[in-house]
């Protein structure tokens, strides 16, 4: 059976039975019908494992695996193991998708023996339940001139091109067994770094331009909207890509591109944590990850994003405390400035109203109407 199986889909779930029919009915909905769907129940607490049992009852392709909580990277490692397929995909139990994903995945990565194939995404906001555009899932301006390619074609821009996120890739089965890749088992950040491993390993990544998944966000108890509880996964993750990167003996010709994306990745942890974890992550930031990533061995010129460099001076400066005062402080000026500025916009518009010439202006422009208007009672 498994020579006839095109894609395994791993899908890990967790207390998601608000969102998986849905799910489910859009995997086995596919037009490429040679699939596996090898489901991963993380020890849900609400009626998840019984709504898979009933998809495993009805058709032949799902499977269904359980287990006590040990987290998503867990999850998919151990579908990983079960997998037969000639691909890969690691799909989200609370997203949805277009019918021909995965046909129009695998189409393009049999056209290019591709070992990675990503392909687009938008956002579904759960609670204005509308859909917002996500352009950066796919950076076209960055891409080379060429698809497929590898990290040769780009080595500073391969971390940045695209997102560390796993569900809108398709991997070649036998290019993730070979490179020996495996979801680093952490709370959050857990697919970062096999995502971003597998782009350097990869001999050839194709991109398909077509918006094939739905990504939902805003969902009620998601790990995503918790990170506060595991506020320094992050860090653990990117050490975790720089001492493989490292080991491949490619951290030289890589450096500038995961400098400025981990200076990056570090100030978007820093600016979305919420709660008292925000001044962690601050320390942590102007610490150990400045040291371990060695921010401050290079000058402004060498980071795409100079202004994170000089922001990151400012903090070092500073205790937490100190810098969010002087920025309330800072933004409180700039508020009283944009203020003024409205303020004298208002004096000139009053000005401008009543000058002779904005009067001689307006006498001019009526007269056509006025006229028209004449002519048609006469």
């Amino acid at each position: 059976m498994s020579d006839k199986i095109k894609v395994s889909v791993v899908l890990p779930v967790y207390n998601v039975e608000r969102y998986l029919q849905q799910c489910m009915d859009g995997i086995l909905g596919q037009t490429l019908k040679e699939i596996e769907v090898i489901c991963i129940d993380d020890g849900s607490a609400d009626g998840s494992l019984g709504i898979l049992r009933e998809y495993e009852r009805r058709d032949s392709r799902v499977q269904v695996l359980t287990g006590e909580n040990h987290g998503a990277a867990a999850a998919r490692n151990r579908g990983m193991e079960r997998a037969c397929g000639e691909y890969l995909i690691f799909l989200d139990s609370d997203d949805f998708y277009e019918p021909e994903m995965l046909e129009r995945a695998c189409r393009r990565a049999g056209e290019t023996q591709a070992d990675v194939t990503i392909f687009r995404g938008d956002r579904y906001d759960d609670t204005l339940e509308n859909y917002i555009q996500m352009d950066y899932s796919i950076k076209r301006g960055q891409l080379p001139g060429k698809n497929p390619f590898c990290w040769r074609d780009m080595p500073d821009r391969i971390f940045t091109f695209a997102v560390g996120w796993a569900w809108d890739k398709l991997y070649r089965r036998e290019f993730v067994e070979a490179a020996e890749l495996k979801f680093q088992e952490l709370r959050t950040s857990n697919d970062l770094y096999f995502v971003f491993s597998s782009l350097v390993k990869a001999e050839k990544v194709c991109i398909v331009e077509e918006l094939l998944v739905h990504h939902r966000i805003h969902v009620k108890g998601s790990l995503s909207a918790t990170r506060e509880k595991s506020w320094n996964c992050f860090y653990e993750a990117c050490k975790a890509l720089q001492d493989e990167l490292r080991k491949m003996g490619v951290y030289g010709k890589l450096e500038k591109g995961f400098v400025n994306w981990a200076l990056h990745f570090c100030f978007w942890n820093l600016d979305t944590i919420e709660g008292s974890a925000y001044e962690k992550v601050y320390d942590l930031l102007c610490g150990e990850c400045s040291e371990r990533f060695g921010f401050f061995s290079h000058g402004r010129e060498y980071y795409a994003q100079p202004e994170l460099y000089d922001r990151l001076g400012a903090m070092r400066e500073r205790s937490c405390i100190g810098y969010l005062l002087g920025e309330n402080r800072r933004l409180a000026e700039e508020n009283k400035e944009k203020q003024r500025r409205i303020e004298e916009l208002k004096d000139e518009n009053r000005a401008v109203k009543d000058s002779a010439t904005f009067r001689t202006g307006k006498v001019i422009t009526a007269l056509p109407g006025k006229i028209k208007r004449a002519v048609k009672r006469g």
